[in-house]
């Protein structure tokens, strides 16, 4: 030993008792099986009728290892409910365990899913002990019986009656040994595996020997065999159906409808065939030896006469479907890199790319007096005068979309564009912009959830134009053509003053994507340059009476930035541009103003007389002013700026970062009020004298409280004061009050500048990448997907899909609520989506298949129909009335067409496979060979001698082209052997 032990201690004790690897694998598992309580008597009902497919089957695994090599144990075993007690004292002493009653059980042939163990033996619970690596295998025929002995001491041991297997050979060969003990009873099951079958083996004579043989039966008058035997048939060739669905062609699509795809729509269905097999089963459950023959001259198994028929479809595995392959491909474009000038060569035109480069040189274009030449006020007109220039840059033929596709897309986006006449132009683009009241369904209002845009939105409809182009027209390349052009045609607007359709009006909706609340900030910009450049006010009718209802709120006073009624400086809005230095320069004439705060109310009550009332929109009801005692005029106030959430996010986060300093606080305050000022300048100008208390009153009157008093003459008078909030010193409210001058709206500073927001939102749509662009949509797209396999749902009407569909909702709101998802999380979305279009594609197939709109008579129509919907949703469905039923007799037709040569065109061939001269009973040809046999053999057998016990043998043969099994189960009665 090279232990650092003293040398006095060298002699070794040699410990004969100690043991061997084999015995410690052997306790190893008497071990597992202890811990799992499958020691001694196994109890439980009989087995009810197909408990093998509707029950639950569970398992648990261990590892072992055999010196050290390992191994895994697994229990499996089908769930039970706990039986009675009374059950166990039937049982008896010498009662056969549970194992050996269900290999004589007959409910549970062929179940349609379940482990191999299962259908070859019939058992409703077991042990397997395998190799734990995948590639490990016990090949040598002394190991394998080293194992085999290993699991009988183990057994005998325990008392253990559940039966345990040893997993031998490679594991694609699915070869088990095992054994099962009882008191004084044992079962061997044993199993031959071969790839070329011995002739005498594939009918049932032959197998019928080989048993009698195993059996080694020694009474003379053998007891009766009986037997189970299942067909298989496969049909693979569905000749009469071609698969309808053609994928859609773009170029088509510009006319009209093509392949069921509509402008603006997502496609939807299979392009090839999603079920690719019918596997029809024909089954004899309970046949006596000597009933039919069937050896290898004759067979009576005929499979139209067989009592029992159930199908299964086999699916096609990820069936190309259309919906699938738009959202896959779409979603690819998120992790492109490229920008879209790199795509296309240099940016469209020379001006152009110098514009998105420097946003100052922009700026000085549009304040040039000269507008944009453009011939005509359409699209078409535009796009043409680009592409003349873009052409200049590419090759003529390099243009990814050609124009005709072009131009109806742009239609289809704009559809405003499409009428010459400026008049008609402004008409429809004030009405297209939105103003009609939103749908108020769950699924219209699925963009909150998803944070799309609303599916009648430009927004949406411009995804899926993408979506589209990505697919058909030229991929990343059409997708950046159409960006550009897209682009192109904001600025046009912009420049123009044409609104964009397709948005509802008002400020950036928060809960729509980005890319939709930049959309709507533009078109907020566009208005408001109307505005101004027409230099005349929104009309009247829109505006509620002053009076503002709550805190801080001013009612519907919010007038827009347009001069007031009196037009006295009769300039347009530009007068007064954005410069800082104007808005004190216009206060000349109110210098000696320098009264502030409340005196203002007092001492300079005197002085205001002298000021001109400015800007007022309207008398506000009853109300008057404090101190002048003259009517309260309610002011032509700003509309506050309106904001997209990067907007939100980044003034949060400057306010955030300015501290709790003093200065911090206060600027903060400056910010926090612009709006506020910007209304208490508006409100001093139409009113002068007025003092702070009847702002408040006008703008916030909850923070004006009210009371009535006794005076000292004993009159009841009403005496008002500000709220507790309004008095706390340094209040906000109070120091913006101080610091406003009179000044009306429109010679203030505009709160919200169009020209440099809109030309902020031009240059964020200018630098998107299609892969920006990509992740933007997104959502769009998911949402259409989800509305698409709505409606296709509905038609089809099948519950299972109704589920998933609500999962999808769910799952996608949690998604893509937050900014920037996970990739995983959307192909898991995307997934989902597609396994849906694969049942809907299946549910048709079927449907096609079956005859199920052509069936005249009403009950059989729901029949087909019922059966259609179960070969979705189960494993195996059982044919009513088996090959005579309405669903039988269509099989029956599908494989004797299948079977046929059409030699005569396909649809002479469909007319005449009804006629009765076609169907001769019995002939075998109508069915092409089996592509499966399975025969289940059983009986009750004294072994090894005639005085032994009557005991459970079972044998199970499969036969199919590639491979032919013998998997066998022989008892025997131990107490004398």
């Amino acid at each position: 030993a090279l232990s650092p032990q003293p040398e006095s201690e060298v002699f070794e004790i040699t410990d004969f008792t100690t043991a061997s690897e084999w015995e410690r694998f052997i306790s190893k598992i008497e071990e597992v099986l202890n811990d799992w309580k499958l020691i001694g008597i196994s109890s439980g009902k009989p087995l009810e009728k197909g408990i093998f497919t509707t029950g639950t089957w569970e398992e648990k695994s261990d590892e072992i290892s055999f010196a050290d090599f390992k191994f895994s144990v697994t229990h499996h075993y089908l769930v039970q409910e706990p039986s009675d007690k009374d059950g166990k004292e039937e049982l008896g002493e010498d009662a056969l365990p549970l194992p050996m009653q269900d290999l004589l059980c007959m409910n549970n042939d062929f179940p349609p899913r379940a482990h191999c163990l299962v259908r070859w033996y019939g058992l409703r619970e077991f042990v397997v002990i395998a190799p734990a690596a995948n590639n490990d295998a016990v090949i040598s025929e002394s190991k394998c019986n080293l194992l085999l002995s290993s699991v009988s001491i183990a057994l005998g041991n325990t008392g253990c009656q559940v039966p345990l297997f040893v997993q031998i050979h490679h594991k694609w060969r699915r070869m088990y040994v095992g054994e099962c003990q009882g008191p004084g009873v044992r079962t061997d099951f044993e199993m031959v595996h071969l790839r070329k079958v011995p002739g005498q083996y594939t009918h049932l004579a032959g197998l019928l020997d080989i048993f009698k043989t195993k059996i080694g039966c020694p009474l003379t008058p053998l007891p009766p065999v009986s037997m189970a035997i299942r067909l298989t048939f496969v049909l693979q060739d569905w000749q009469q159906y071609f698969w309808p669905q053609q994928p859609p062609d773009i170029d088509a699509l510009v006319g009209g409808e093509v392949g069921g795809l509509e402008f603006g729509k997502l496609p939807f269905g299979a392009c090839e065939d999603p079920i690719s097999e019918l596997h029809l089963a024909t089954t004899w459950p309970h046949l006596a030896e000597g009933i039919v023959v069937d050896n290898d001259v004759y067979s009576d198994l005929d499979p139209l006469q067989a009592p029992q028929w159930s199908v299964r479809v086999r699916k096609a595995d990820n069936p190309q479907c259309l919906l699938g392959d738009f959202l896959t491909e779409f979603f690819k474009l998120c992790r492109r890199k490229e920008s879209t000038d790199e795509i296309l060569g240099r940016s469209a035109f020379d001006e152009e790319g110098k514009e998105v480069a420097d946003i100052t040189h922009a700026l000085s274009k549009l304040t040039e007096p000269a507008p944009v030449p453009i011939p005509k006020l359409s699209v078409t007109n535009m796009v043409h005068s680009a592409k003349k220039k873009i052409r200049k840059h590419r090759g003529v033929d390099e243009s990814p979309l050609n124009n005709e596709v072009l131009n109806t897309i742009l239609l289809f986006l704009f559809p405003d564009a499409a009428d010459k006449l400026a008049d008609v132009f402004e008409n429809r683009a004030s009405t297209s912009a939105g103003n009609n009241p939103p749908p108020e369904n769950e699924d219209y209002n699925l963009f909150s959830q998803f944070k799309s845009a609303p599916s009648d939105s430009l927004t949406y409809k411009l995804a899926l134009c993408l979506c589209m182009i990505n697919f058909y027209h030229g991929g990343v390349k059409g997708v950046a053509h159409l960006w550009q052009e897209f682009v192109l045609e904001m600025r046009y607007r912009w420049e123009n003053n044409y609104l964009i359709p397709g948005l509802a009006n008002g400020a950036p909706d928060l809960r729509c994507c980005l890319l939709h609340q930049k959309l709507q900030m533009l078109n907020c910009c566009i208005e408001r340059k109307k505005a101004r450049d027409e230099g005349k006010r929104g009309s009247m009718s829109d505006r509620s009476p002053g009076g503002a209802s709550g805190d801080g709120a001013k009612g519907g006073d919010h007038s827009g930035d347009n001069p007031d009624k009196e037009k006295e400086f009769g300039k347009s809005w530009e007068s007064w541009s954005d410069s800082e230095e104007e808005f004190f320069e216009c206060l000349s004439d109110t210098e000696d103003l320098k009264g502030n705060g409340q005196e203002n109310g007092k001492k300079g009550a005197k002085e205001s007389v002298n000021l001109k009332p400015e800007g007022r929109l309207h008398p506000h009801g009853k109300l008057m002013l404090l101190h002048p005692g003259e009517p309260l005029y309610v002011p032509i106030t700003q509309e506050p700026a309106p904001m997209t959430e990067d907007l939100l996010e980044e003034q949060s986060e400057v306010l955030a970062k300015l501290g709790t300093s003093a200065e911090g606080a206060h600027l903060r305050a400056r910010m926090q009020s612009a709006c506020l000022l910007s209304d208490m300048e508006s409100f001093k100008a139409a009113n002068p004298g007025c003092c702070l208390e009847d702002f408040v009153r006008w703008y916030s009157p909850r923070d004006y409280i009210e009371e009535e008093v006794i005076d000292e003459k004993g009159n009841k008078v009403i005496r008002g004061e500000l709220s507790a909030r309004m008095k706390i010193p340094s209040n906000m409210w109070v120091e913006a009050w101080e610091t406003a001058k009179p000044v009306p709206a429109r010679r203030q500073k505009r709160l919200f500048d169009d020209t440099r927001e809109a030309e902020k939102v031009l240059h964020y749509l200018a630098v998107q990448k299609p892969a920006d662009l990509a992740r933007h949509l997104l959502p769009c797209i998911i949402h259409a997907a989800v509305l698409k396999v709505k409606e296709e749902e509905a038609v089809e009407d099948i519950s299972s899909v109704k589920k998933i569909i609500k999962q999808i909702i769910s799952h996608s709101s949690k998604v893509l609520r937050f900014p920037s998802p996970e990739d995983k999380k959307l192909e898991e979305i995307i997934a989902q989506i597609m396994s849906v279009e694969a049942i809907i594609a299946r549910a048709r197939s079927l449907k096609a298949k079956f005859g199920v709109e052509k069936c005249e008579n009403e009950e059989e129509k729901e029949d087909l129909q019922r059966f259609v919907n179960s070969l979705l949703e189960q494993p195996e469905v059982s044919v009513v009335g088996a090959g005579r039923g309405p669903a039988g007799s269509i099989i029956h037709k599908l494989f004797v067409n299948a079977q046929r040569v059409p030699a005569v065109p396909l649809e002479e061939e469909l007319r005449r496979s009804g006629g009765p001269e076609e169907r001769r009973p019995g002939l075998q040809s109508e069915f092409p060979p089996p592509a499966g046999r399975e025969v289940i053999l059983r009986a009750a057998v004294p072994r090894p001698a005639p005085y032994s016990k009557a005991l459970p043998q079972r044998m199970y043969s499969v036969l199919t082209r590639e491979d032919f099994r013998l998997a066998g189960a022989f008892s025997a009665d131990t107490t004398f052997f």
